[in-house]
């Protein structure tokens, strides 16, 4: 199968074309290499390619950037959807494509997990822009499918818990503020990996959610593991109220597998013990790479 990645060297883009590369013919490109908001050259390079599915993990992701640069938000994270789900149809290829739990406005209590028919209310310029994203992919393509994931973290790039760790090495008395009011599920990307590949093999369309298994908060995930990096931190727990952002984040980002788990497809499991294999794999290289920097 030829599989064409765009966000290819992102950190899911990275992790998605080094599994599928070992059985599939992989093409990726990142921002440099296509534009995804130019539709002439999304259908020049689609028509040159001719893949049989094409990944979108390329997305403007810069959420409290998106409040000021509107444009940008929408013209990446928007009409680069539409641009590519016209390209793929054009060829009759399918179109996977990576959205996001801020499709929702986060008001669901935190006991109780959002699935795909959940009715969409984006409250911040990033939620907006994506599920544009997603409506565009469903007027004009007949053969995809969105997976909305949460929480991302992996080996490359930047990420929240990269971000701890940096800190809490740095000084590890430093008194550091972390939101314990804010629910989601941290999702590894390697695992989110397999679960592209295991849709791959499946005729699935429209909406699936895809995030690790239970959930935590930003503090509690924090916690749980800088003590598996056995790395000193002083960490204490604030509201949102007390961390203020330009974006709104949804306090309730924790969305249930249900058609991956019906259909028998879901790879997901505790993100506790995605954190622990995470860290048994990289400890040395996340301590070596924070530290270099």
């Amino acid at each position: 199968m030829k599989i064409f990645i765009t966000g290819g060297h992102g950190q899911l883009g990275r992790d998605v074309g080094a599994l599928l590369g070992k059985k599939h013919d992989i093409v990726t490109a990142g921002s440099k290499e296509l534009d995804i908001s130019n539709r002439a050259e999304v259908e020049s390079i689609i028509c040159r390619e001719q893949p049989d599915v094409l990944i979108n993990c390329a997305a403007y992701t810069a959420v409290d950037n998106c409040e000021t640069e509107k444009e940008r938000a929408f013209a990446v994270n928007a009409k680069g959807p539409e641009n590519l789900a016209i390209a793929m149809d054009a060829i009759a290829g399918r179109l996977v494509h990576i959205s996001t739990d801020y499709v929702f406005d986060g008001n669901k209590a935190a006991n109780k997990n959002y699935i795909e028919s959940d009715p969409t209310t984006a409250l911040s310029v990033y939620g907006q822009s994506k599920l544009a994203g997603e409506e565009a992919i469903n007027d004009h393509s007949s053969n995809h499918l969105i997976l909305r994931t949460a929480w991302l973290y992996g080996r490359k790039g930047n990420n929240f818990l990269k971000t701890m760790l940096r800190l809490a090495i740095a000084d590890p008395t430093r008194e550091l503020k972390v939101v314990n009011d804010q629910f989601g599920s941290l999702t590894w990307t390697a695992t989110l990996a397999r679960q592209i590949e295991a849709v791959l093999s499946d005729t699935m369309q429209g909406i699936a959610h895809a995030t690790a298994e239970e959930s935590s908060t930003w503090y509690e995930g924090a916690c749980y593991f800088l003590e598996a990096m056995e790395i000193p931190y002083n960490l204490s727990p604030c509201t949102t109220a007390e961390y203020p952002t330009p974006a709104h984040r949804p306090l309730n980002s924790i969305l249930e597998n249900n058609r991956l788990k019906q259909a028998g497809l879901s790879v997901f499991k505790s993100w506790k013990k995605d954190i622990d294999l995470f860290v048994k794999l990289h400890k040395e290289e996340l301590i070596k790479e924070v530290t270099l920097h």
